[in-house]
């Protein structure tokens, strides 16, 4: 069988900021301990995803964007090509679904 290569993983500048302000808010009302779980979650995504871009469901409404669920608190929405995957936004669950990527 045949090896499959992994896709690049592209973050979006929203993807970033949303990492940036989900690692805040733990920062403030938790620990690092909650932190450096959430960086794991992210990598062990970004591992199996990368080989396997179709593995989570598009969302309601779209033919493009899928939704990786990490954890109950923690969505990625990720969109992918031939070569590259690209992290669109990464949002706290609770979140109204207005405010998803389509």
């Amino acid at each position: 069988m045949a090896e499959k290569v992994p896709h690049k993983i592209i973050y979006t500048q929203r993807s970033l900021a949303n990492i940036r302000a989900i690692r805040s808010y733990l920062l403030y009302k938790f620990t690092q301990k909650e932190v450096d779980n959430l960086y794991r979650l992210i990598n062990e995504f970004e591992s199996v995803v990368a080989v396997f871009p179709q593995l989570y469901p598009l969302i309601t409404g779209s033919k493009k964007v899928r939704r990786a669920v990490l954890s109950k608190q923690l969505s990625v929405f990720y969109t992918f090509s031939k070569d590259a995957l690209r992290i669109a936004a990464i949002l706290d669950n609770r979140m109204d679904n207005a405010k998803w990527p389509r």
